[in-house]
């Protein structure tokens, strides 16, 4: 079988090949002999109920520095295409959705990976409120006063924005500090939405576990320790990734979400694990894939494509 697969993606010249996860995607595609194209979300258009793009063949190395070759652009009926992969980072803002409601027109037909609706449908950290008794006391708000009160309930509480990712704009507030009317404030005026606010876990400071699952199973974990002087464990702000295996506690975390993420076309998933407490379900364009391998862990880009292979068949 060879797939006509089109990536969605943040453009192929900006990824660090080391870690990315859409780029290893993509030399395991090509590895079996399917057709690669490439384009960014700007050039994704509706026109007359027809989802068109100017796409570019692609053509991946794993050579850092020499890790790709693209084709001339040619505009595309997407339909035309056996796979898309909606792989582009967030932010989860408009522009993201609105492709979703773009790539909903031609799914399943072209089988868009993961399924559009349900992407748009399940925000990483909404989502994941669905299993309240898995998380960490959690707060969706812009209600200072809300905040006030879950502090003073919970103590050290970490703050962070709804629709983020990668890290960014997070912060550790202890339960004195001082600094959290003005965060607050500070909030208001960048994001629009409201935020997020959880009971700090301190075993953060052992590691935020990367579990991946494929069609609801899981299938390798990474772990990311924080680097000394940060609360944050994403590897592009310093933590280290580590070798790891799945407790007890993640498989009864993964055997109580896996049927939700089969439910809803989730080919790929990342969830994000602190000691007992799942604090995300990442539905994005989920990472992670390139470090378990790293560490000696499953190939999971050849079980994604496997399972991606049966859909089609």
């Amino acid at each position: 079988m060879t797939l006509k697969i089109a990536v969605q993606m943040d453009h192929v010249k900006t990824v660090s090949i080391g870690g990315d996860t859409s780029f290893a995607l993509s030399l395991e595609a090509q590895r079996r002999g399917h057709k690669l194209f490439h384009y960014t979300p700007d050039l994704l258009s509706l026109v007359d109920g027809m989802v068109v793009a100017r796409v570019e063949p692609m053509q991946v190395r794993d050579v850092q520095g020499d890790h790709f070759t693209l084709g001339e652009p040619v505009r595309t009926d997407l339909a035309e295409m056996d796979v898309i992969l909606l792989r582009q980072d967030p932010p989860f803002d408009m522009n993201y959705i609105t492709t979703t409601h773009i790539l909903e027109r031609i799914h399943p037909k072209t089988l868009v990976v993961n399924d559009p609706a349900w992407v748009r449908n399940s925000p990483e950290k909404i989502f994941v409120t669905e299993f309240a008794d898995l998380m960490p006391e959690t707060l969706i708000t812009k209600d200072p006063l809300e905040v006030a009160v879950f502090r003073r309930a919970h103590g050290d509480i970490i703050v962070k924005p709804l629709y983020g990712n990668g890290g960014a704009g997070i912060f550790l507030l202890h339960e004195g500090d001082r600094n959290l009317s003005s965060l607050l404030e500070m909030f208001g005026q960048m994001f629009p939405e409201p935020f997020i606010v959880q009971r700090y876990l301190k075993e953060v400071r052992a590691g935020d576990k990367r579990i991946i699952l494929i069609d609801g199973e899981p299938v390798g974990a990474i772990n990311r320790v924080p680097a000394e002087h940060d609360s944050r464990s994403n590897m592009h702000v310093g933590g280290r990734a580590e070798k790891t295996e799945l407790t007890n506690r993640e498989r009864e975390i993964c055997g109580r979400i896996g049927p939700a993420l089969k439910q809803r076309g989730f080919v790929l998933v990342g969830i994000d694990v602190i000691g007992d407490y799942m604090t995300e379900i990442n539905v994005t364009s989920p990472t992670g894939v390139r470090e378990v391998k790293k560490f000696g862990g499953a190939d999971i880009a050849a079980l994604f494509w496997d399972a991606v292979e049966a859909k089609r068949d």
